[in-house]
């Protein structure tokens, strides 16, 4: 056998050091394991371009970092977001690094509107789905407005059937939070619980066989539920553009206003830290659309008597 070689210097420290000193100062800041991956993943993706610790990373390579991935590979602000985050946190938190550089590292937040679905055609997607089980978690994503991860963590002992609420636990920002649960959608949950009868998740990892739900100890896994939202959106003929689970979050929030609810409330059963978030969602309503419309074209009279 030939004689073995250790691993780079970097590989060694991107495989030990440096990921537990990320994982334990993240853990130290209170941050989400979302985050916590999220962030550490921001460092990996820079030691992997660089193929060096981060401890020899220089300020102005970072700064060579981020012009790349803006202008070469050009990540979206989101993207460039997260990993100017992540590696800021790193940076200064775990190598103590004051650099200037963190003073004024920015990407802007782009403004798009989400797109929005008609109640119509949410009906319409939740009735190509295929299976039962992925029925029951996106018509719960729907009628409780959750993201995606909250909805996939939500346990037997979440449901309070006696308020007819729902306890979302570590939402974004690690806040808990209830939601209104509706009497149909708390009937679906049951006639799904039975079908696994989990002792404490509401929505087990089923296997390949779909009968190991009463012995699983983890949740579907987003892939899954995420391709079965894909193929009935496409078998229900939805054509717009950047519609995913979380649109039905969205639309959740979008209705409730349409419906006349108070923006507070809304704002509380979304977990929204500020109102302003909430209050976005008056751009995406039809309420009052149609009204507007008609004084407009009543204000407007008389310009037909140009000198044309």
């Amino acid at each position: 056998m030939g004689r073995m070689t250790n691993p780079p210097l970097y590989r060694r420290h991107t495989m030990k050091d440096y990921y537990q000193q990320s994982i334990k100062a993240l853990q130290l800041a209170g941050m989400s394991e979302r985050t916590q991956h999220c962030y550490t993943r921001s460092v990996r993706q820079l030691v992997e371009f660089y193929k060096l610790s981060p401890k020899k990373i220089t300020e102005q390579q970072l700064q060579d970092y981020f012009l790349h991935r803006r202008n070469k590979d050009k990540w979206s602000a989101a993207t460039l977001r997260i990993a100017q985050s992540g590696i800021k946190f790193f940076f200064t938190n775990v190598l103590e690094r004051d650099w200037h550089t963190f003073n004024y590292l920015n990407a802007k937040r782009e403004r798009r509107l989400p797109c929005i679905l008609s109640r119509e055609e949410v009906f319409r997607i939740l009735g190509k789905v295929k299976t039962f089980h992925n029925y029951a978690f996106l018509s719960t994503v729907y009628a409780c407005g959750l993201r995606l991860s909250e909805a996939l963590a939500i346990e037997v002992a979440d449901i309070d059937k006696s308020r007819m609420m729902l306890h979302v636990h570590r939402g974004k920002g690690a806040k808990d939070r209830f939601v209104p649960l509706p009497a149909d959608t708390l009937a679906l949950l049951r006639r799904y619980w039975v079908t696994h009868k989990n002792p404490a998740l509401v929505f087990p990892a089923l296997g390949r066989g779909l009968n190991k739900g009463a012995v699983s100890k983890t949740h579907m896994s987003i892939e899954s539920v995420q391709g079965a939202f894909r193929q009935a959106r496409y078998a229900a003929g939805i054509n717009k553009r950047r519609v995913s689970v979380h649109t039905l979050r969205h639309c959740y929030a979008t209705h409730l206003l349409e419906a006349g609810t108070n923006p507070r409330v809304i704002q509380r059963y979304m977990g929204h830290g500020n109102l302003e978030t909430t209050m976005a969602y008056f751009h995406l309503t039809q309420k009052g659309a149609e009204d507007a419309y008609a004084i407009i074209d009543t204000l407007m009279k008389g310009f037909d008597h140009g000198n044309a």
